[in-house]
């Protein structure tokens, strides 16, 4: 068996000691060097030939970032981000991910003993998760990422309980309505934010109330928030437990949230629920899609995105059983076809389409009386 080759890159000894033994934990991956700055890594990844990259966020000699955007440029290689869990970090991250890193993971601490079966379980996913993914097209253009192969074994490693949407929202019978107040839900996990990105710019400032579910940290959803709102014409909020889903405006889960669309009368409302992972994600876009067909039903239209695993699938499948139109984003564009693949696999989805289209088919969706 062919194993991952990875170089960890961090201006850290203790980091980089810690990352060698949680990934070489795995039998499916070797380290195969360390680099304390981008320019040993430089002449590294030219010596030891990686499949995989880690790489810390700030370093001397030349910060992460600088690195990454001439990395993906000269020789585009998949690459998972080590950032530290605050604002900046946050800032930091996205914008990794906007110049073509696959995912991050938080920079492990000394004190990692009590959480570090999470960690590794993380951390080789994504890992093993950007092993998978063809970087050819990623230079220079996020949106034009595709997969290799199915992740699916990636993500079906975790040993934590696995609970289903149940956990949070019980099920029950709908009572279909029609008005011409629609709702746009987006669900999203590994590469996500480019994805939601591109979709959101290309859409009007007149566009229906969007609701987004994207697997992010707690520590990240603000700084996606306010990204977005200074991207897109719509107006881009961090969801608020209450706030009323209105035409022009896009609500995101909080990290650590679920979100979910409660009708109130004549009006959507946003509810925020502290209940358990569903799908080991909070928030969680199985959630958020159910709360969407109770309460929305045919007036919906659901758009699942790039993302590991089959979190929203079943879901979504609720939606087209009630009526909502239902859009996936195609193999050839996604970064990982796991969620969207899941949904087209359980007959949930209407349209597939790649990334660039999607906008313009919600429009038209948006518009039908």
């Amino acid at each position: 068996m062919k194993k991952i080759r990875v170089l960890v890159i961090d201006d850290s000894s203790v980091v980089r000691k810690i990352l060698t033994e949680v990934l070489e934990s795995d039998p499916k991956i070797e380290v195969v060097g360390t680099a304390a700055d981008p320019l040993i890594a430089r002449q590294k990844i030219k010596q030891l030939e990686p499949d995989v990259l880690t790489l810390d966020v700030e370093m001397p000699k030349m910060d992460g970032i600088t690195f990454l955007s001439n990395l993906m440029r000269l020789r585009p290689m998949p690459v998972v981000m080590v950032s530290t869990l605050t604002q900046k970090g946050a800032d930091v991250a996205l914008q990794a991910l906007e110049l073509g890193a696959i995912d991050y993971v938080s920079k492990p601490t000394t004190d990692l003993a009590n959480q570090l079966a999470d960690y590794t379980e993380e951390i080789t996913s994504k890992v093993k998760m950007a092993a998978a993914a063809n970087v050819g097209a990623l230079a220079n253009s996020s949106v034009k990422r595709s997969a290799r192969k199915s992740t699916e074994e990636v993500a079906t490693m975790v040993v934590d309980p696995k609970l289903s949407a149940d956990a949070v929202l019980k099920k029950r019978s709908v009572n279909k309505f029609k008005t011409t107040d629609k709702i746009i839900a987006i669900g999203a996990s590994t590469g996500g934010t480019e994805a939601i990105k591109a979709v959101l710019v290309d859409l009007p400032a007149d566009s229906p109330g969007i609701v987004i579910s994207q697997h992010i940290p707690e520590a990240f959803s603000t700084s996606f928030a306010e990204r977005m709102d200074r991207l897109s014409a719509m107006t881009v909020y961090e969801a608020r437990d209450g706030q009323q889903v209105i035409p022009g405006h896009v609500f995101i889960a909080p990290g650590n949230r679920h979100l979910m669309v409660e009708r109130d009368g004549a009006r959507y409302i946003c509810r925020l629920s502290d209940g358990p992972p569903v799908n080991r994600h909070k928030p969680s876009v199985d959630v958020m899609f159910r709360s969407v067909a109770q309460n929305v039903g045919p007036n919906a239209i659901g758009v699942m995105l790039t993302g590991m695993g089959d979190d929203g699938a079943r879901g979504m499948k609720e939606m087209h059983e009630q009526g909502a139109e239902t859009i996936a984003q195609d193999e050839r564009t996604s970064v990982v076809w796991g969620m969207p693949g899941e949904a087209v696999k359980i007959g949930a989805v209407d349209a597939v389409l790649p990334l660039g289209t999607i906008a313009g088919k919600v429009i038209t969706l948006a518009r039908k009386s």
